[in-house]
């Protein structure tokens, strides 16, 4: 009996002691500010790990040629890095590498997903800046609502964002409406949460740079309910490799949707109020769905756009006579066909290809070239280039 006493007293007492540890590091860790951003826009990242070899920090903030720097550790086991320049407005994501294990910066609850990678975010804001349109800012907020319709086309019910400009429930005002197609992997959250959509719109309808308008930003996967976690199959992991993408069925049933805003909503529900982009497998779907319906858009967006059908495509009604279809389409003259990518983008030369094609025909774009790849970072600015062109 005594020696099970003395047994459950040291056991007491080495609980005792690793939950002080544990406490004592998740207190060292919450006093840890990181990243620190500093008057001159030079940021400081930091992490609590007294215990680590080495540790590393990755992200967009980074030169090109630079895909990780290393934090130094200091006598009380916190590792730090201050970026040797100063970093230019941005919404930026980064993470922690420590002795090769990918971490999140405790420091930092601010979180985004992009597709099945989470990363931590920080904001370098510059009133005046395009940044600045990232920002929540006291302007008028309009409202993001989660929303549930019936597809006939698919057999199931799907969900979408839609975002209404401020004041949109207090008026009897009808809207024009830019329907907002995500790339592969993401879905009707991803425009959200990585392309700041919602300020944007907020911040460029108060700056009178922006029509008012309703935002849809629906599901572009074929079969899917709606976003990983967010259906009744629980929660499963995102993944890039998303059956259906390309078997022209996003584009054959996308009336279903706008049929549905038109009920559902106060809309200007005719052609020269109706706006598709998307990016990426977006830009695919808005750039086959608006030829295939040529009377449903006059407004249309490619963003780094996938242009061609891909392999095990062909036979597929909404693919074929790619050209009579676009014939059909400018014939019809839309009031703004905008492509947009970036100069290191893997479909830079497939957007080259198109545009060729759009030149020998003499159909009329806007063309806008940015620096760098496929990346979020893009997108943001082609939504903020694009939006303002919108229905004047």
């Amino acid at each position: 009996m005594k020696n099970l006493k003395k047994f459950f007293c040291l056991a007491s007492l080495l609980s005792v002691s690793v939950s002080m540890q544990a406490q004592q590091a998740l207190f060292n860790s919450s006093q840890v500010k990181s990243p620190e951003i500093h008057p001159d826009n030079t940021v400081t990242f930091r992490l609590y790990a007294p215990g680590a070899n080495e540790v590393t920090v990755s992200g967009d903030f980074l030169p090109a040629q630079q895909s990780v720097a290393n934090l130094t550790k200091d006598e009380n086991g916190v590792w730090e890095y201050t970026t040797p320049e100063a970093l230019t407005p941005e919404l930026y994501m980064y993470s922690f590498g420590v002795d090769g294990l990918r971490m999140m910066d405790p420091a930092n609850v601010f979180m985004n997903r992009d597709v099945s990678t989470v990363t931590n975010i920080f904001l370098i804001d510059e009133l005046g800046s395009r940044a600045h349109l990232y920002k929540v800012n006291d302007v008028p907020h309009g409202t993001v609502s989660r929303v549930w319709y019936d597809s006939s086309g698919f057999k199931m019910k799907r969900r979408m964002s839609v975002y209404t400009p401020p004041g949109y429930e207090d008026s009897s005002e009808s809207y024009p409406v830019f329907y907002l197609q995500h790339g592969a992997g993401g879905d009707e959250e991803a425009w959200l949460a990585l392309g700041r959509t919602a300020q944007i719109l907020d911040n460029l309808i108060a700056e009178g740079k922006a029509e008012p308008m309703i935002v849809v930003m629906s599901n572009g996967n074929a079969y899917q309910e709606a976003a990983p976690g967010e259906t009744s199959e629980g929660f499963t992991k995102p993944s890039m490799n998303v059956s259906g993408m390309n078997k022209g069925e996003i584009e054959t049933y996308y009336p279903e949707i706008v049929n549905y805003v038109d009920k559902h909503y106060r809309t200007k529900a005719d052609k020269a109020h109706r706006a598709m982009a998307g990016l990426s497998m977006g830009g695919f779907h808005t750039l086959h769905t608006s030829k295939m319906y040529p009377d449903l858009f006059d407004y249309v967006g490619l963003f780094s756009a996938a242009i061609f059908p891909f392999e095990g495509s062909e036979n597929i009604p909404v693919y074929e006579d790619f050209e009579g279809k676009l014939k059909t389409q400018f014939e019809k003259n839309p009031k703004l066909y905008y492509i947009a990518i970036g100069d290191k983008d893997f479909l830079y030369d497939a957007n080259k290809q198109y545009r060729e094609i759009l030149d020998k025909n003499g159909y009329p774009y806007v063309y806008y070239e940015s620096p760098d790849g496929h990346i979020w970072k893009n997108w943001r600015i082609y939504l903020t280039e694009f939006v303002p062109k919108l229905f004047k």
